[in-house]
């Protein structure tokens, strides 16, 4: 168990996935009795019978759009818009509000988002020091990392953001040995430190996360003695996946079924291709279900060498939600897979927008098993009674289109 948080991150993966399967009607339930929003989301649905991922994707996807709508219409009766079980309370330690405003509860139970796993795949232990420098305002972040920080056995101080200054005096004289925060903070620390001449040699292991950690600046940040991992995580879910020392993707966290789909739509993709990130959590308290988070990713094959056996992700890999403004008219990825379920001959598809400004062209270029001049034309129809606009139609060979996620592709000029 040394190399392990828990028993759960080794154990054997068709237990995990029959485990969260057998759950999962359970939770629907729970969802559905104990939160408006789900009552009314999935008042059609016979839960008992949702007890396999085929079955799961029959469900709606729950986007941050509806999120935010839901809580905003109801404000003034319940700040969460139906979807928290729990309320203020006993069951219930914080509240949060991230830009939107869109308020998140936090769970009164150890290790509430799950960040533990995170931190300890990142080398903290027991006994070590935590220069927190996430926010402590009104967002979760600085919460999510202490409450795994503790789970670990970690000591936190809470730094928060700014006051680089003060921040480094403080590094200083109590040398932390770990750093959790977003990695662009951590940089400015380790160049001002240097300019300054202070002394934050302490700091030997971080966990960021919250923007893009590119290679490059890991490799930086490890040239002068930070050994840095990533996590990825949202102010409602919590941590969704995590780097280990093995630096291959980020493995998925425990109590999650976890989803790519098409962007645009609630339809799952093969393993490996790229698509909308969508999570149900196994959460008694925020019991969220098919939550599109907005961001893509895609599988990685097989199991982590450090032996956590739960699948993994490539990480973060840009944004789902690709609507553009096209002559005047919004269009949207679900758009374009409405265009595609008419036709049982074609794949992907990708709708790439060209010219200059005021002067838009749509080109679909879409994977198609048949290769001729009327599909061609009765695809084209088809997108003008989609999106009531007109578009070149160029049919491709299978598995031709680029494996990105990307369904519009905004390819104007805007000099």
């Amino acid at each position: 168990m040394a190399d392990y948080f828990d028993a759960f991150e080794h154990q054997d993966p068709a237990a995990r996935e029959a485990a969260l399967l057998a759950a999962l009607p359970a939770q629907l339930a729970h969802a559905k009795e104990r939160t408006c929003a789900f009552a009314e989301i999935l008042k059609d649905v016979d839960v008992a019978a949702v007890n396999s991922r085929g079955a799961l994707a029959k469900l709606p996807v729950t986007r941050k759009t509806e999120l935010h709508a839901r809580q905003r219409a109801s404000v003034a009766q319940d700040i969460f818009g139906g979807f928290s079980a729990v309320v203020r309370g006993p069951l219930m330690s914080r509240v949060f509000s991230s830009p939107g405003p869109i308020y998140e509860p936090e769970a009164r139970q150890p290790d509430a988002w799950g960040s533990g796993r995170a931190l300890f795949a990142a080398g903290f232990r027991s006994g070590d020091l935590v220069h927190n420098a996430f926010s402590y305002h009104m967002t979760p972040g600085a919460f999510i990392m202490e409450s795994g920080a503790h789970a670990v056995g970690c000591t936190v101080f809470p730094a928060g953001v700014g006051q680089t200054e003060q921040q480094l005096q403080a590094i200083a004289e109590i040398k932390p040995n770990a750093y959790s925060g977003t990695p662009s903070f951590l940089k400015i620390l380790v160049e001002k430190a240097a300019e300054a001449g202070s002394d934050i040699a302490s700091i030997k292991k971080a966990m960021v996360s919250g923007e893009a950690f590119p290679p490059s600046l890991r490799d930086w940040l490890q040239e002068r003695g930070i050994a840095a991992y990533q996590c990825y995580a949202t102010a409602d879910l919590g941590v969704i996946a995590y780097e280990t020392q093995a630096r291959e993707g980020l493995v998925l966290n425990e109590n999650l079924i976890v989803e790519i789909v098409r962007p645009g739509t609630g339809d799952p993709v093969a393993v490996g291709e790229v698509g909308e990130l969508v999570v149900t959590r196994l959460s008694k308290a925020y019991p969220l279900v098919r939550f599109g988070t907005g961001d893509l990713s895609a599988v990685l094959p097989g199991i982590c060498p450090t032996g956590r056996t739960n699948a993994r992700i490539k990480g973060w890999m840009g944004r789902a939600d690709q609507t553009t403004k096209i002559r005047g008219m919004f269009v949207h990825p679900g758009q374009v897979a409405e265009v595609v379920k008419r036709f049982s001959e074609l794949g992907k598809a990708r709708l790439v927008v060209s010219g200059e400004m005021a002067n838009d062209q749509m080109t679909l270029r879409v994977e198609a098993s048949a290769h001729n001049p009327e599909l061609s034309e009765r695809i084209a129809q088809a997108v003008r009674d989609v999106t009531k606009l007109r578009a070149e139609v160029v049919l491709e060979a299978p598995g031709s289109l680029p494996n990105d996620g990307k369904v519009i592709e905004d390819a104007r000029s805007y000099a």
